[in-house]
């Protein structure tokens, strides 16, 4: 069993910035891989940026460049640096993890993040 705590979201304006974290507790030995989820209202939830536990990342290409995935493998802890934020990353930003004996993946409750002027 793994859980999941998000933090950071919150009301900024366009090209401000945020940090979200996503601390994981339990059987956090299993994790294969993290990541971050958005979903807006009415739309489909997306992958917005992943780490494997052997480091690889991936980025959704809307985010390239403004966003940066990192961790910290002492805390088990994820965090995404969202800079040059934008109206269109408004949305619940939901960690995910992917774990060895789980016969699905583990999600926390979201994070509100609202870009607006």
């Amino acid at each position: 069993q793994v859980q999941l705590v998000e933090s950071g979201g919150g009301l900024v304006q366009p090209g401000g910035s945020l940090r979200l974290s996503c601390a994981a507790s339990g059987s956090t030995s299993s994790i294969l891989v993290m990541g971050w989820y958005r979903q807006a209202p009415g739309k489909q939830r997306e992958l917005v940026a992943a780490i494997t536990s052997g480091g690889v990342t991936t980025y959704a290409d809307s985010i390239k460049g403004r966003f940066t995935l990192s961790r910290d493998n002492a805390k088990n802890t994820l965090y995404l640096q969202m800079n040059s934020l934008k109206s269109e990353d408004t949305a619940v930003y939901v960690c995910n993890v992917r774990a060895w004996g789980s016969p699905g993946d583990y999600w926390g409750q979201g994070t509100q993040v609202t870009v607006s002027s």
